[in-house]
């Protein structure tokens, strides 16, 4: 039930951030600001990971998932409703900043819920239960988002995700107990304390490394994703459901390949297969112009890359210990968010004046590349 809550509240968090990628160019222009002021819009998400994603792991570990996730979700519902009021630009910025602090929040519990009501064994299929509840809601955003917006304007589109979030907050606060039965000992450490322990870790701190370039490739993929097939003739909604393909793709993924690693007892491999499978998809699914091939490349992209993301929690917590899983999720999630700030504030500057996005295109291949080396030369396998 707990995993279930969780799913929920994990989806409308990534629902909540992606749904103004596919309205880009309309955000640009209902508001006539440019393109660095629309991509703002996206890139607190990121930022504010940066500053509070320490913060939350150490918070779930002292005070508990169940309390910290509640946080987040109030946090990120109230927000969400400010962006019903779409008169002003920055009402739109505080909305989108407000949901952004609330995020850590809610992803960072994971790891935790997950020692809390899984055995070992089954931690990966769990993590991927509740990453397949995070892909839905990046699906839900970039699919229904512009559909919605066509349809019945702007601001109810805004106040249906709202009354969504609310919902999803309420069935959490019913349903997301902690398991009484299994409360692990904590012993009370500052977050710089946490970070130099886990940071001693030679193999966790290589996680670390490798997610800041894997976590960046897909945040620049999935930001700029509507102006990358743009110059392909694909408009906003098309570009929305390519999108959607591939978050649908990853949510088949998710439940799919991180059981196979539970039942083989291994991690590696499939991380590599993750890897090999985005760099093979990548140049086509960015240059190509026909629908359905760019569904079917959407979808194979998500089913093989996106069940990396429930790898990587299982991993970081399998090699931090359920005591500081919390913490060294926030870690994780600190590198990867860090990655996801470079990367969407690198692509648009390599394009140079050209309309053309090749050269972000071939940023992202060099991302998934140095991904796919590190994994295969510096990362151990983890012990489980």
């Amino acid at each position: 039930m707990a995993l279930m809550a969780y799913f929920g509240v994990a989806g409308m968090s990534q629902m909540l951030w992606l749904n103004l990628a596919p309205l880009v160019s309309f955000i640009q222009a209902k508001y006539n600001v440019s393109e660095l002021m629309v991509s703002s819009l996206l890139l607190s998400f990121p930022l504010l990971y940066l500053l509070l994603s320490i913060h939350s792991g150490t918070m779930i570990d002292k005070k508990g998932y169940r309390y910290v996730i509640i946080l987040g979700s109030v946090i990120s519902t109230v927000f969400a409703c400010v962006r019903i009021f779409d008169g002003n630009f920055y009402m739109l910025v505080i909305g989108q900043t407000g949901i952004a602090i609330g995020q850590p929040y809610i992803i960072n519990g994971i790891s935790k819920l997950v020692s809390d009501w899984f055995d070992k064994k089954e931690a990966a299929m769990a993590t991927g239960i509740g990453t397949a509840g995070m892909l839905i809601g990046m699906a839900l955003g970039m699919g229904l988002t512009p559909v919605l917006n066509e349809s019945m304007g702007f601001s109810n589109t805004m106040m249906v995700f709202g009354i969504i979030s609310a919902v999803l907050t309420l069935i959490f606060i019913l349903l997301g107990k902690e398991n009484v039965s299994a409360k692990i000992e904590v012993v009370v450490q500052s977050a710089m304390e946490e970070i130099k322990v886990l940071l001693k870790n030679s193999n966790l701190r290589m996680l670390f490394i490798i997610w800041f370039f894997a976590f960046g490739f897909f945040n620049g993929l999935t930001t700029w994703m509507e102006p990358i097939l743009k110059p392909n003739g694909i408009n906003a909604e098309d570009a929305g459901m390519v999108g959607a393909c591939l978050i649908i793709g990853g949510i088949i993924g998710s439940l799919i390949i991180p059981t196979l690693s539970d039942r083989s007892k291994k991690r590696k491999p499939f991380l590599i297969l993750c890897c090999v499978a985005a760099l093979t998809v990548l140049y086509p699914l960015c240059t190509m112009s026909g629908l359905v091939p760019l569904y079917i490349l959407g979808g194979l992209m998500g089913f093989f890359f996106l069940p990396g993301y429930a790898l990587f929690l299982a991993m970081c917590e399998e090699l931090a210990g359920a005591e500081k899983a919390g913490a060294a999720t926030g870690l994780l999630m600190l590198f990867g968010n860090a990655g996801a700030v470079v990367t969407i504030v690198l692509m648009p500057v390599v394009n140079g004046e050209g309309g053309s996005w090749m050269n972000s295109v071939y940023l992202l291949i060099a991302l998934m590349a140095i991904t796919l080396i590190m994994i295969i030369g510096k990362l151990k396998e983890a012990i489980l």
